[in-house]
């Protein structure tokens, strides 16, 4: 018995290792062919680029104050321009860039770890303890997640970091339901329950049988998440709850560009605006072709 079972996990080891390969295979072939996924990773590579070595590209610092250079248009010495007491917009976008990507990932990697514990429990336990763990996510999914992280903001202080944590209670929800679907529906194959014939102990089918296929549901929703994180980060900036003056936060940019629209300081608050429309759009088209990928019956099955 002993042998059978230690045949059985080194198939389910091998058929994992050549379904990753294949849909590794899958994505490099068609982001080749795919030129919307090849603009978002662009556009998605330039942030991380500029996030990264945005401060020695442009070396002029975020923080410094030049009257001298006050409200001066884009130009090769500012290529975004300066704001209202002179400091270089196009040193506070990298910087914005370096905050927003920061507060993205880690939203998802909590909000993740966070869901996976929930969603895991929930679907592996069931009953009594299934339904608490879901009527508490249900309660967290009455509430609108932007006013939700709102309340928890305003509840524990105001800043990024509250703010931040504010985000990541808005997002286990998410994880745990769709997990909680997926173990459901995994523990109830024949290889799992082959395993638990066997004498495989609970913990062991879950760390070794099931979790292992939940990495595409994890993946498409850590991409969906990603681009939630930065727009909600830059929401909370922009109506004074994030990050506070003068840190160079998308959000809190475009808030101080508004004084200036209308005098003509326009770029003030339009490029951190495009910065946040480039990170959720090229999240969002990388979280769909993801589907796409880890979905045998989707559209690049066949790629």
């Amino acid at each position: 018995m002993q042998a059978s079972g230690t045949v059985a996990t080194e198939l389910l080891r091998r058929n994992l290792v050549s379904a990753w390969l294949g849909a590794a295979r899958r994505a490099g072939r068609f982001v080749l062919h795919d030129p919307a996924l090849l603009f978002a990773s662009a556009l998605l590579g330039t942030l991380v680029v500029l996030a990264i070595f945005g401060s020695l590209i442009w070396t002029k610092d975020p923080l410094a104050i030049n009257l001298d250079q006050t409200l001066q248009g884009p130009s090769w010495s500012h290529p975004m321009g300066t704001d209202a007491v002179g400091r270089d917009v196009f040193a506070r976008f990298n910087e914005g860039a370096q905050i927003s990507l920061a507060v993205g990932a880690i939203v998802v990697v909590a909000g993740a770890l966070l869901g996976i514990v929930v969603g895991v429990l929930a679907g592996a336990l069931g009953g009594f303890a299934d339904n608490a763990l879901m009527r508490v996510m249900d309660s967290v999914l009455a509430f609108p997640p932007l006013i939700l992280a709102m309340a928890v903001t305003v509840g524990i202080g105001v800043g990024l970091k509250t703010a931040t944590v504010g985000i990541i209670l808005t997002t286990i929800p998410y994880y745990a339901r769709l997990l909680r679907s997926d173990v459901l529906r995994v523990r109830s194959l024949n290889f799992v329950e082959a395993a638990a014939a066997l004498g495989a102990s609970r913990p062991r089918i879950m760390l070794r049988h099931i979790v292992p296929h939940l990495v595409s549901t994890l993946l498409i929703q850590a991409g969906a998440v990603f681009g939630y994180a930065i727009l909600a980060i830059a929401a909370l900036g922009f109506v004074g709850l994030g990050a506070q003056i003068p840190t160079p936060e998308w959000g809190t940019m475009i808030t101080e560009g508004l004084d200036n629209v209308l005098t003509g300081g326009w770029w003030i608050g339009v490029f951190p605006g495009i910065g946040v429309l480039m990170a959720v759009t090229a999240t969002s088209v990388v979280a769909d072709r993801l589907r796409d990928v880890f979905d045998p019956r989707g559209e690049y099955a066949g790629v």
